[in-house]
């Protein structure tokens, strides 16, 4: 008798030591009326993740309210929520799209303005994010210097492109000339200023807090003013490399969105369980065709395929130009798969939108890797959107997480494929040497053409 009570008692206490049997030590703890609760067994039961757990120390952000206009809510009232965001979407979709080509049609440079506010929304986004999930140690001039950053990153960057694009009008004027100058040692010690000021406000316990703000601040800045000046580039390469991109990205998010609300059946990625592979693939192919359409249409007009330049007559900045080869139509002879289907041998094409078949694919392939980063930033923090901005959008972030990665790819498309070096810029910088170094590399020159018998001996002598 006292042998089975023994061995009964070893048999419990293997099934509470052995790290396999997990269980039944849950159920005697619960028995006993020790700390368990129904909900921590289940959790057992259906195998909760460590990542979870890790996770469940993060305090959540607080979810905005839904802002959805009182007009659209009542019109819409009758319609299940499925059916109800689907129009909300729709509409502000339309509205965004309206107002985007309203901005087209006011220029280049109120397109620069508009990437620059929609620069600071974004960044505004991202930082509360990190504010409202910390706020509670109430770290000193976290906010004051991530804007700090902010103006000293755009500084540099804006301070770049006016140089490099506006050369002729930076030395025209003498306060610009000499901020152009010493523009880097400028920013340099602007950012040294704000560094300092970081270090002087380190408050004792907080130290790891407030280091991991300090990389949240430049991370953002990375992600979001980096990839904005390289649209600014675009833009300045011609307005056509700025829309057609953009265009393809907001087409490919509309497509996939369609083709995932009627035919979606499969999931694409958990990241993102709405997205689906039908509506991936569908949105692949109606972007390319998208792609190749706006590109034939934008590129017979020199509005949308010139470069922007400043023409010193008139001391405006002008789109007018003679269009490259790029934009002009070519001929091209079809493989015999497709002159079979068309009964075409040939057909009149601008190379633009041969180039526009990579855009579109980017956009369509690699492009929603951009949103599902954004996803997963977001469920690491429990929110639902950056913001609620845009009612069925969420933020101004959630609509341009794609087009980051995209703006980026475009410039190293453009230096890598298109772009050579522009003569204009290098007489520019010429000019601006003094007159023995201008001499200098004017008979290093003379000397090269005449070796290469571009240039007669004699000629060159005279």
């Amino acid at each position: 008798m006292h042998g089975c009570r023994s061995c009964a008692s070893l048999r419990r206490s293997v099934m509470i030591t052995c790290p396999g049997r997990h269980l039944p030590l849950v159920q005697l703890h619960a028995k006993k009326g020790e700390k368990g609760s129904d909900s921590e067994l289940k959790a057992d039961k259906d195998g909760v993740s460590d990542e979870s757990k890790v996770d469940s120390g993060v305090p959540e952000v607080p979810v905005p309210p839904d802002d959805t206009p009182e007009v659209l809510n009542k019109a819409l009232s009758g319609l299940s929520s499925r059916w109800k965001n689907w129009w909300v979407r729709g509409i502000l979709t339309l509205a965004m799209i309206s107002f985007f080509f309203f901005i087209i049609y006011l220029g280049p440079m109120v397109l620069m303005m508009i990437v620059l506010c929609v620069q600071i929304k974004c960044f505004h986004e991202i930082i509360t994010i990190g504010y409202n999930v910390y706020h509670s140690y109430d770290l000193p001039w976290f906010r004051t210097l991530s804007w700090y950053f902010l103006l000293c990153v755009n500084y540099f960057f804006y301070g770049e492109t006016v140089t490099d694009y506006f050369f002729t009008l930076v030395q025209r004027e003498e306060p610009l000339r000499i901020l152009s100058k010493y523009h880097r040692f400028i920013s340099f010690a602007l950012y040294l200023t704000g560094f300092c000021m970081f270090v002087l406000s380190l408050v004792k316990k907080h130290y790891r807090l407030q280091f991991y703000m300090f990389g949240w601040t430049h991370v953002t800045l990375l992600i979001v003013v980096t990839q904005s000046h390289l649209i600014i580039h675009n833009l300045f390469e011609g307005m056509i490399w700025f829309i057609v991109p953009i265009s393809c990205v907001i087409c490919n998010d509309i497509m996939a969105y369609m083709f995932g609300f009627f035919f979606g059946r499969t999931p694409l990625i958990k990241l993102s369980p709405k997205k689906t592979w039908e509506g991936f693939i569908g949105g692949l192919f109606a972007t390319i065709v998208f792609g190749i359409m706006l590109s034939y249409v934008m590129a017979g007009y020199r509005y949308f395929v010139c470069p922007v330049e400043f023409n010193n007559d008139s001391n405006r900045f002008q789109v007018d130009c003679e269009p490259s080869e790029l934009f002009q139509l070519q001929e091209y002879s079809l493989p015999g798969v497709l002159e079979s289907v068309t009964g075409w041998t040939t057909v009149h094409l601008y190379p633009f939108q041969i180039h526009s078949i990579a855009l579109s694919s980017f956009a369509s392939i690699v492009g929603p890797f951009g949103g599902f980063f954004a996803s997963g930033f977001k469920r690491a923090f429990k929110i639902k959107d950056f913001a609620n901005t845009i009612p069925g959008h969420g933020g101004i972030m959630d609509r341009f997480d794609c087009q980051y990665i995209m703006a980026t790819f475009v410039n190293v498309y453009i230096a890598s494929f298109i772009r050579g070096p522009n003569p204009s810029k290098v007489v520019q910088q010429l000019l601006a040497l003094r007159s023995d170094q201008q001499l200098y590399i004017f008979n290093s020159l003379k000397a090269h053409l005449t070796e290469k018998g571009l240039l007669r001996a004699a000629e060159a002598a005279a």
